[in-house]
């Protein structure tokens, strides 16, 4: 059963009635703890009404905007099992969704209305936040009790279904329960320290794990408050850093990076926030040091949307000492680094990183091959990352199972390639893949953004700059410049349509041979 928790805006509105819990960026409007407590149990009352009841599952399509939240806190008084759906995919994408976790009712913003009525079946209610007719979402809350019986809400209950967007293959449900929302608001509160009078920023896509549990869900447990952006807007968050507005803040390596491109970004004062930290991808050094040079010192971690997601953290004082660590695990996480046969091996070494605790999911919706596939008999989640210990505790990782490469007899990790040349003045970014070669068996295949205004670089400079700075064996072979990454919502970028772009016979710059 795990641990139960109380209702979180019950209790809250109980805690801290007249607190701001949420502002929007956009409008201004806010919203206190006892206006969140009585709208989520409206809209619980107005679900029930239309025949949802436990366990069935709520869809919703939309931007960032309070009102997911609010429907959120409603799936939980309700026992109802919230899935938020990727507004980036088209419908015949999303169709395939629907038909694995059927919802009983679909709600939908502005935005995304298009979308909404493709999706339309017979056997599903379909709501819109922004209608303003008698079906719409405001006029439902109008018309609906504000009172409610509460329910306690067990720990091993689904709260959510969280569509993993994956760099490979379709996506899987990851659920997600109501102990997996208190262990992460503990493991983050251990890395960030968050307080009742913190303000976060909630911009990451709520589709994603980031986009609820960092930080925005941690933030609220404790009683602070979200400022909501309906996605990310450089200029927007530039404002509210100048304005000294925000007190934690989080987000993914491609975040960061247009955040220090932005032209206002080496004027504004950065010392207000108490805690930056960072996930999803690999963050480069280069970024690292760009910020530690303004007095931000951004805290490198690593987790998944199955750990949920808090897993490691790298401490404030070893962030710039050990750049490039992913920290320890936190307080309520077991890891292990094996071998491809399960055994832990020594410090050091590298080998698949595995994971257990209370915050760690029960398993994939209805997927029970994946299940069996993805976490060992005596319950290690088998992550598919790469990562090694250091003699201090601290993590590394070096990248995922399925991009390591050998060439010439030589194990080759796509992520130490990546960062060096990130540190090319003329290069933004950098992605490498490893390709079948003749002669090495494997080599590596770099993809290079460039920076804009920055001198030129050939696929020769790049190599020979590459030779400085690796061991010959590691250096790539060949080169492809890009104008952009495909990316899934957390920032990383998807390999395997870059390798798709070489099948199709894209563009490539080809290297020759020297070992």
């Amino acid at each position: 059963m795990g641990v139960d928790i109380v209702d979180i805006t019950a209790k809250r509105a109980e805690l801290s009635p007249g607190r701001v819990a949420f502002e929007d960026v956009l409008t201004g409007r806010t919203q206190t703890y006892r206006e969140l407590d009585e709208r989520a149990m409206r809209c619980a009352n107005a679900f029930a009404a239309l025949g949802v009841g436990a366990e069935d599952r709520v869809a919703i399509l939309c931007r960032n905007r309070i009102e997911f939240f609010e429907i959120m806190f409603a799936c939980a008084k309700l026992g109802a099992i919230l899935v938020p759906l990727n507004w980036r995919m088209p419908p015949a994408e999303l169709s395939a969704l629907l038909d694995d976790c059927t919802p009983k009712l679909l709600i939908y913003g502005r935005e995304d209305a298009g979308a909404a009525r493709a999706l339309e079946r017979d056997e599903q209610i379909t709501i819109g936040l922004d209608a303003r007719s008698a079906g719409g979402f405001e006029t439902l809350l109008r018309e609906a009790s504000p009172v409610l019986a509460r329910r306690p809400w067990r720990g091993d209950e689904i709260w959510c279904l969280l569509y993993t967007s994956g760099t490979t293959g379709l996506p899987k449900a990851v659920i997600q329960t109501y102990q997996m929302a208190l262990v992460n608001y503990v493991n983050v509160d251990q890395a960030f320290g968050v307080r009742a009078d913190d303000c976060t920023l909630n911009f990451l896509p709520l589709f994603h794990t980031a986009g609820i549990h960092l930080l925005t869900l941690p933030t609220l447990m404790a009683g602070g408050m979200a400022l909501v952006l309906p996605g990310f807007d450089a200029d927007h968050i530039i404002d509210l850093l100048a304005a000294q507005r925000l007190d934690v803040f989080f987000a993914v390596p491609a975040i960061y990076q247009q955040i220090a491109l932005h032209p206002r970004f080496d004027e504004i004062d950065l010392s207000r926030v108490r805690a930056w930290g960072c996930g999803g991808a690999p963050l480069p050094d280069v970024l690292v040091e760009r910020y530690a040079a303004k007095g931000a010192v951004v805290c490198n971690g690593y987790g998944m949307t199955e750990t949920g997601p808090t897993a490691f953290v790298a401490a404030r004082e070893e962030a710039l000492r050990k750049i490039g660590s992913v920290g320890r695990a936190q307080l309520l996480l077991e890891t292990r680094i094996v071998d491809s046969e399960g055994r832990d091996i020594a410090e050091g070494e590298v080998g698949e990183i595995w994971m257990r605790g209370p915050g760690v999911t029960p398993g994939y919706w209805r997927r029970p091959q994946a299940n069996a596939e993805t976490f060992s008999p005596d319950g290690w989640l088998k992550s598919g990352d790469l990562g090694r210990r250091d003699a201090e505790g601290c993590y590394y990782v070096v990248g995922r199972i399925k991009e390591m490469f050998i060439s010439g007899g030589e194990n080759v990790y796509p992520a130490e390639i990546e960062n060096v040349l990130a540190r090319h003045e003329a290069v933004l970014e950098a992605a490498v893949i490893g390709v079948a070669d003749e002669r090495w068996g494997e080599v590596g295949h770099a993809f290079v953004l460039l920076r804009e205004n920055a001198p030129s670089a050939s696929a020769a400079a790049l190599t020979h700059y590459c030779r400085q700075h690796l061991a010959a064996y590691k250096a790539p072979r060949r080169f492809s410049f890009v104008t952009e990454f495909p990316r899934t919502p957390a920032g990383k970028i998807r390999k395997h349509l870059l390798a798709a772009q070489i099948s199709a016979a894209a563009p490539i710059t080809h290297m020759a041979d020297q070992i």
